[in-house]
């Protein structure tokens, strides 16, 4: 990359498409949610794409708090149908078995609605998850590449992974449960209020005191969730790094250093994780200490009046049940709470990629470009006050080949990628054909524009479905063709499957010429108006690259051509060769006027070819 910003600031990938670089920006993400309340909102409305299943899901949820509310109060009936002191000494037997019956098909139905609530649960958690992935994909394959730059590619992958995962776990598990916990606590505390006012008023006490320490615990807790979500984002990030750096990190023998580096972001992970998971467990046996305090003193309230004859044996046991089933709902939030902060947290990181700007996709007319293109007074700065590209004026004719060349740092790369429409420009315009490619749609553009790259492209599939990447149903023979024309052909038939052998994932598989002949051909292939080639031929050997050179020539004709080199003995044939300096152009002219006026061109020619004859 030829850009000033890059001495002090994040590298910047550009141009290499989906598997180069790998953006070592900072990690955008706050420490703490912005606006919980809005993101649960999001999720909710995620949650309804799937309606019919969520009600039927309610439906079933209803009535197993109706069952569940319903066998306490029929077990205090068959308890009181038993007790000399409620029916006067005869004991009701054949009562007593009509309710032991009831209570044998309650349980059954309670089973059976279980059941359908976990399979309902697992089909709207996952019904849920597959929507807001594709949403999340969708986005991210439309982000501007400035995002990608900024960003690091693992961090975004555990947002797309690990995040959405938490949320499945959160949707399938803890919504079900908070919101039958709700219904049950609702349920309970009628019921309650029904048998004794009394009572239930000594059941608000360790209510009170539950919510009181849900209070506490959770102020503490949600930091830590935060912070481990953050932290598992920035290891995966390094594991991706270390994995596609692999080569590098060896060659420099720095597997230590790298392991260590692991190691740090590992610690600090298990740190915030024990916490966070120390505080979120703690909330259950709390809870349970506080419910069996509150059991107690309803036992010791309501044996008093039950010696005085104010309420019966049977009702002392229905409101046991209940107030551990109205405990329990309690219990069972706090318990889940851990879950839903996790699910909050990573859902804000989801919904903050998904909230980012995409790169505008202009409607423009779909214009029949030739090739002519004009950069006028063209301004651009990665970072404010820091410009790049300072009032650059260039006229390309449709059909020109156009070399830029310079120091590393003076913007070749630079000026390709605004012309790409990667990222936009600060002043001035650039013409394509007399039209702004403002107002041209990127799609448009774009599918005139081919760019072979110094890092090849290649993705985990056949080589002709590779050539035939960006020309949708392709012709086998266009295929073969194209790859003949880049001289690809040759090494392609030896192959034991030919055009259908598999690639690995960046077709590790191949050489480096290997991988950018390929390259070549998909360029060939898709027969653009305007062609870039970013160090082309930098990968090859001489020997490939006199094959290469004659296939570019081929490729070139009648195509407007920008070419990027740092060996300037491939663009001696230019039409016009432009020599960029701190982004500025320096001098502008064919070979043989820029080596007569002994200037910048001439300082790098004769540097490049010292010893050897000009």
């Amino acid at each position: 990359m030829e850009t000033k910003h890059m001495q002090n600031k994040p590298p910047v990938n550009l141009m290499g498409g989906p598997g180069r670089g790998r953006g070592r920006g900072p990690v955008m993400i706050n420490e703490k949610p912005k606006q919980a309340g809005k993101t649960l909102k999001r999720l909710i409305k995620y949650i309804w794409y799937s309606k019919g299943l969520f009600i039927a899901l309610m439906i079933v949820m209803l009535i197993i708090t109706v069952l569940n509310l319903a066998i306490p109060a029929i077990q205090g009936s068959a308890i009181d149908c038993l007790s000399p002191a409620v029916t006067g000494g005869i004991v009701d037997f054949d009562l007593f078995l009509k309710l032991l019956i009831f209570l044998i098909v309650l349980h059954i139905a309670n089973s059976v609605s279980t059941y359908l609530q976990g399979i309902f649960s697992a089909k709207l958690s996952q019904l849920t998850v597959k929507k807001m992935r594709s949403d999340l994909f969708a986005k991210i394959v439309y982000l501007p590449i400035k995002y990608f730059d900024t960003h690091r590619h693992g961090d975004i992958m555990s947002r797309m992974t690990n995040d959405v995962e938490n949320i499945s776990n959160t949707v399938s598990q803890s919504i079900s449960s908070v919101i039958s916990s709700i219904l049950t606590l609702i349920g309970t505390f009628i019921i309650m209020l029904f048998y004794s006012p009394i009572l239930t008023g000594v059941s608000l006490v360790s209510m009170g005191l539950t919510l009181l320490v849900t209070k506490v615990l959770t102020k503490y807790m949600r930091k830590f969730f935060i912070r481990q979500q953050v932290l598992l984002g920035s290891l995966n990030a390094h594991a991706e790094e270390t994995i596609t750096g692999n080569k590098t990190i060896s060659a420099y023998m720095l597997e230590e250093k790298e392991k260590d580096k692991f190691n740090d972001i590992s610690d600090e992970l298990k740190k915030y994780s024990i916490k966070a998971q120390i505080l979120g467990g703690s909330m259950g046996p709390i809870m349970n200490f506080i419910s069996n305090f509150g059991y107690l003193l309803i036992a010791a309230v309501g044996g008093g009046l039950a010696w005085n004859g104010i309420i019966t044996i049977g009702t002392i046991q229905v409101f046991l049940i209940y107030t551990k089933q109205f405990a329990r709902p309690i219990n069972e939030i706090a318990n889940q709470f851990a879950q839903i902060q996790t699910a909050a947290a990573g859902a804000e990181r989801v919904f903050e990629i998904m909230d980012t700007e995409s790169e505008l996709q202009i409607e423009g007319d779909r214009v029949n470009i030739r090739g002519n293109i004009s950069f006028k007074n063209v301004v651009f700065s990665y970072n404010k006050d820091e410009p790049v590209i300072r009032n650059f004026n260039l006229e390309v004719q449709a059909g020109q080949k156009i070399a830029l060349v310079g120091a590393t740092g003076s913007g070749k790369t630079t000026i390709v990628n605004l012309l790409t429409g990667f990222y936009d420009i600060d002043d001035g315009e650039i013409l394509i054909d007399g039209i702004n490619i403002k107002n041209i749609s990127k799609k448009k553009l774009r599918e005139n524009i081919a760019m072979v790259l110094q890092d090849t492209v290649l993705f985990n599939d056949t080589i002709s479905k590779n050539i035939s990447y960006g020309k949708d149903n392709a012709k086998i023979v266009d295929i073969k063709n194209a790859a003949h024309t880049a001289n690809a052909d040759i090494f392609i038939e030896r192959l034991p499957d030919g055009y259908d052998t598999e690639l690995s994932e960046g077709g590790s598989n191949l050489s480096q010429g290997e991988r950018q002949l390929l390259s070549i051909a998909r360029a060939v292939l898709k027969n653009p108006q305007i062609l870039i080639l970013d160090e082309a031929t930098s990968n090859v050997d001489t020997r490939t690259e006199l094959h290469i050179q004659k296939a570019m020539i081929k490729l070139m004709s009648n195509r407007t051509s920008i070419i990027i080199a740092h060996r300037l003995s491939t663009i001696r044939d230019a039409d016009l060769i432009v020599v960029l300096d701190k982004g500025v152009i320096a001098e502008t002219g064919n070979h043989d006027e820029l080596m007569k006026n002994k200037g910048c061109y001439y300082n790098l020619y004769t540097t490049q070819f010292a010893g050897k004859e000009i």
